[in-house]
C-alpha cells in the first residue's frame, strides 16, 4: 500500500520487458512506475501517485478514494519459528533495513513472482 493509502500491485518484469519490477496503483488509471528493485519501484510509485493526484486537482478531475486499502490496516501478527526469525533479523541487519521492510520486500517479491507465473500461464491458454 502506498503512503497515500492506495493499494499497489507489484510484479517482476521479464528480461524482454527490461527487468526489474513494475508497480501499479489500480485505483488510479495509468498510474504505474518501475525500478530495478522492489523498493526502488515502490519509491517511484509514490512519486507517480503524487503527480497523478496533483494533475487531477489541476484539471478538477475526480480523485478516486483508495479501494481495498481502507479495509486493511497493513498490519498483522504471525508466528514463525525462532530460527527463521533469527535468520530474517540477521539478513535485515546485513541489508541495513528493518525486519519489517525486509519481510514486506520478500512478500512483495513472492507475490509478484506468483502473479507473473499466473499471468504467464493465462497467456499460454
Amino acid at each position: 500500500m502506498s503512503m497515500y493509502g492506495y493499494p499497489l500491485v507489484v510484479r517482476p518484469l521479464s528480461d524482454q520487458e527490461g527487468g526489474g519490477f513494475l508497480v501499479e496503483a489500480p485505483d488510479l488509471p495509468g498510474c504505474i512506475a518501475d525500478g530495478q528493485t522492489v523498493e526502488e519501484a515502490i519509491h517511484e510509485a509514490e512519486s507517480v501517485i503524487e503527480s497523478w493526484i496533483k494533475t487531477a486537482k489541476e484539471f478538477n478531475d475526480e480523485i478516486p478514494r483508495p479501494s481495498i486499502a481502507q479495509q486493511f490496516s497493513g498490519q498483522w501478527r504471525t508466528k514463525i519459528p525462532k530460527s527463521l526469525h533469527a535468520a530474517l533479523a540477521l539478513h535485515a541487519k546485513e541489508e541495513g533495513v528493518s525486519l519489517n521492510m525486509l519481510a514486506a520486500t520478500l512478500l512483495a517479491q513472492g507475490i509478484g513472482k506468483e502473479l507473473a507465473i499466473s499471468h504467464k500461464s493465462d497467456n499460454m491458454k
